[in-house]
């Protein structure tokens, strides 16, 4: 039965005053109330959960009225269904984004306590890996600054992605405990509880009018529980919700079990619900691990549908209007499972026909494509969806019968294209291709660059793009300044905010009012200065955690990011192994000070990207201990790389490197934070580097390397890389250094065969980009010699950077694809 519609109509209330003497008394009031410290005996941690529950209390009005305004006002509302949200510390960038800082810092300082340290003890939420979750966090945020109804749904894992240690320069995975105290941000909703299945079978089931519907019976439930947390938008514009899901058992201990004296297994149930929300990611190279990823994003994406339709009944009820008030975004493929689910909640659940519930759920869904690498498209055995999720296993037959005869009837498709097309993949074993449910399932497939948008069209997607040729369109990444300006380079800020006015903290353009300032002397003067004080920052930072001194005055040449072969974390470090050969070979030359620096995490089960993150720190352990290089290149790899961490480095980078394989790198945003905060990017033409060039104009990027069409070429001639590193004394020299073990003496063959991958196939160009590498960053020796020409590109590129907001990426995606309008 459809539910009556909810009319929302209580009052606002009144705002409270931000006054200093009135935080501070909401402070001790919480401290004392809420926290059960009093103020004599309470400590850093009891006064951080008390500055977050005042700090909460005020968003609250804005919260619930921003939700009475989407009841009241029936706008559509955008869901945005993600596995990662890597939203970082959330104390810092709520006062901000409402007005706060000030005024509870100093009445923190009544209290002789210091909000930085506060700041500082916040723990990061575990919920992400990299850029993929970065982005979903930035959206978020956007999409509450441009007054954009909207949900997050995700997982509240329990651990999230692995803390990183490092064990004699390996990588060392430990389990993350951001929950370990309890998270003052989120609130439980037991209310919002809903059953999720596994296994089971599939019976027809007969209705009184004699229709013959589907009925799936799992034979395995647990419950989806809803935590959410406010997010809110600059100038507190409006506070949306990010929803997570915790996985719980329908029955927490099976007594009969107990009380027979098998204890253990009386918590089998506990067990395998709460594994689904333990880890993020967890290794898929048993099948084990591969079907509690399944697991997973069923899970939430099950648990989220569910929501979604019970709120959309609840005020409209019936589903006929769902793609007219419901917007639905899939970021990447880990939510594909949902257009399945969609598909059995409507034609099973509520009867409606299969042509009509095609028709809503296209309507419904947007799907976001974040790579072109086969192996990051998921794909699930065939028998593995058949066991867990029988129903769904039969929808997905039936959408690829009819995609596969309208290819072949309508666009007249021959049998490679249909075999390219469809949902299953024949070879080598069957299986699902989520990436094609994604995009069959709904109306808009989109890139998130402008050269990542093309290369869909021409290779993973080329001929589904000739059968729909009008849903793939792009949307170029953005980047919240609020975050990564605003609030990680406060000096910057003020310093900009005192030259052009502080007009561009309300739109991001304005930075361009910059551009004429950037060879005044007196500003490049200020502008350097504040550069420094950020790269002192790290250097202590550096010093403290690593014990390894480095120069602020130095180079900070930066890459942090997940490590990845085609990131090319290699080439860099190769590098490095050159420039010290050389500056050894010739101690007469002036040669420029530099600090490289390197953060990121290795998935556990990608040795090659393990065994990078161990010769990075072999290298730092040669070079960083060797007096003949006189302090002038120093390595550097900061464990356990997460948003906060970022937000330290990236303020202090001088140059940024975004030197990926072309073509492989679907957009980047790390590339966009370091450009807002005046580093210079060295990098190749790949990603959104593209249209950073376009911006930032190509005097002020140094761009080099390959192209994709002539990594293409070089590929698909099967080309011999030996010739380029003999032909390369450089090169050549830095990787028998390398793997002869002059880095290793415990282990003269570690890199023998990462090395011999580099003769044999070179695969991401490493040895083939090599010397175009070495050259560009000769040219970024020149100019960091002229200082004047420097700080100028510096500048040039943080006014240039108001392309890359995340705010207009989000009022694009509002205007093409989910049909809201936007502040």
């Amino acid at each position: 039965m459809p539910q009556k519609p909810i009319v929302y109509d209580a009052p606002t209330p009144e705002p409270r005053a931000i006054t200093v003497e009135a935080i501070q008394a909401e402070i001790l009031e919480k401290l004392i109330y809420s926290v059960g410290k009093d103020p004599i005996v309470a400590r850093p941690h009891d006064w951080l959960r008390a500055t977050i529950l005042v700090v909460r209390d005020r968003i609250m009005d804005r919260w619930m009225e921003s939700s009475r305004e989407t009841w009241r006002t029936s706008n559509k509302r955008v869901y945005y269904l993600s596995l990662e949200f890597l939203i970082g510390r959330l104390m810092r960038d709520a006062m901000s984004n409402v007005g706060l800082m000030q005024p509870v810092a100093e009445a923190l300082k009544n209290l002789d306590v210091d909000l930085g340290d506060l700041i500082n003890l916040e723990p990061d939420a575990a919920l992400g890996n990299g850029g993929l979750g970065r982005l979903a966090a930035c959206f978020l945020e956007s999409m509450s600054s441009v007054e954009i109804p909207a949900y997050g749904y995700g997982i509240r894992y329990v651990h999230g992605l692995f803390r990183q240690e490092m064990s004699e320069g390996w990588q060392v995975e430990l389990p993350e405990d951001w929950l370990a105290h309890g998270n003052p941000w989120e609130f439980e909703r037991r209310e919002s509880a809903y059953e999720v299945g596994f296994g089971g079978h599939v019976e027809p089931v007969t209705d009184p009018d004699g229709e013959v519907r589907q009925e799936w019976r799992p034979n395995e439930h647990l419950l989806a529980v809803a935590f959410d947390t406010p997010i809110v938008g600059w100038r507190g514009a409006r506070v949306n919700t990010l929803r997570l899901w915790s996985a719980q058992p329908i029955d927490p201990i099976l007594l009969d079990k107990f009380n027979s004296g098998d204890h253990i297994g009386a918590l089998e149930e506990s067990a395998k619900a709460e594994a689904i929300t333990r880890v993020l990611y967890p290794a898929d190279s048993t099948a084990a691990g591969q079907e509690l990823r399944l697991r997973q994003e069923f899970f939430f994406s099950s648990a989220s549908l569910q929501d979604i339709v019970r709120r959309h009944l609840q005020q409209y009820g019936d589903l006929g209007s769902l793609a007219d008030k419901v917007a639905i975004q899939l970021n990447d493929t880990h939510p594909a499972i949902s257009v399945a689910e969609l598909m059995r909640i409507l034609v099973d659940d509520n009867g409606i026909k299969w042509a009509k519930a095609w028709q809503i759920t296209k309507g419904t869904f947007g799907y976001t494509n974040h790579t072109l690498l086969p192996e990051a498209l998921e794909s699930w055995p065939v028998a593995l969806l058949e066991r867990l999720l029988p129903r769904h296993m039969q929808i997905v037959y039936q959408i690829n019968a009819d995609v596969l005869a309208e290819a072949r009837n309508k666009a007249k498709f021959s049998d490679q294209q249909i075999a390219n097309v469809s949902l299953i993949d024949e070879h080598g074993g069957r299986r699902v291709r989520m990436g094609q449910l994604a995009f069959v399932g709904s109306h808009s497939i989109n890139g998130v660059s402008a050269l990542h948008t093309e290369l869909m069209k021409q290779t993973v997607f080329a001929d589904l793009h000739r059968l729909y040729p009008d849903r793939i369109n792009n949307k170029t990444n953005g980047i919240t300044p609020r975050r990564w300006l605003m609030q990680c380079n406060p000096t910057l800020t003020r310093l900009v905010s005192d030259r052009i006015g502080p007009e561009f903290l309300d739109d991001i353009d304005k930075l361009q009012q910059l551009l004429p300032h950037a060879e005044d002397p007196s500003f490049q003067k200020q502008f350097a200065e504040v550069k420094l004080k950020n790269k002192k920052k790290l250097a202590k930072l550096i010093k403290d955690r690593l014990n390894i001194t480095v120069p602020p005055d130095a180079m900070f040449d930066v890459q942090i990011k997940r490590i990845h072969e085609y990131k090319r974390q290699l080439l860099n470090i190769i590098h490095a192994v050159a420039l010290y050969d050389e500056i050894r070979a010739h101690p007469e030359k002036e040669w420029v000070p530099r600090v490289k620096i390197f953060a990121g995490k290795a998935a556990p089960s990608y040795w090659n990207a393990k065994l990078i993150i161990k010769l990075i720190n072999d290298v730092a352990r040669v070079i960083n201990n060797d007096p003949a290089v006189r302090g002038l290149l120093k390595v550097v790899f900061l464990p356990n790389y997460n948003v906060s961490l970022a937000e330290v480095i990236v303020p202090a980078a001088d140059l940024s490197e975004q030197i990926s394989t072309a073509g492989m790198e679907a957009s980047g945003t790390g590339n966009m934070k370091f450009m807002a905060n005046g580093a210079i990017t060295i990098g190749t033409m790949d990603g959104a580097n593209v249209e950073m060039h376009k911006e930032v104009g190509d005097k002020n990027i140094v761009i080099f390397g390959l192209t994709t069409d002539e990594v293409d070429d070089k590929r698909a001639r099967s080309e011999v890389p030996r010739a380029a590193i003999d032909g390369s004394p450089r090169l050549r020299e830095a990787l028998d250094s390398i793997s002869t073990g002059v880095f290793s003496p415990d282990d003269p063959h570690r890199y023998r065969d990462l090395i011999g991958g580099l003769y044999d196939h070179d695969w991401f160009m490493v040895a083939r980009d090599f010397d175009a590498y070495v050259a560009a960053q000769a040219k970024v020796d020149a100019i960091w010699r002229d200082k004047k020409k420097w700080t100028a590109m510096a500048i040039r590129n943080t006014a240039s950077v108001g392309f890359f907001s995340s705010d207009r990426t989000i009022r694009q995606y509002a205007e093409d694809i989910w049909g809201v309008s936007t502040s």
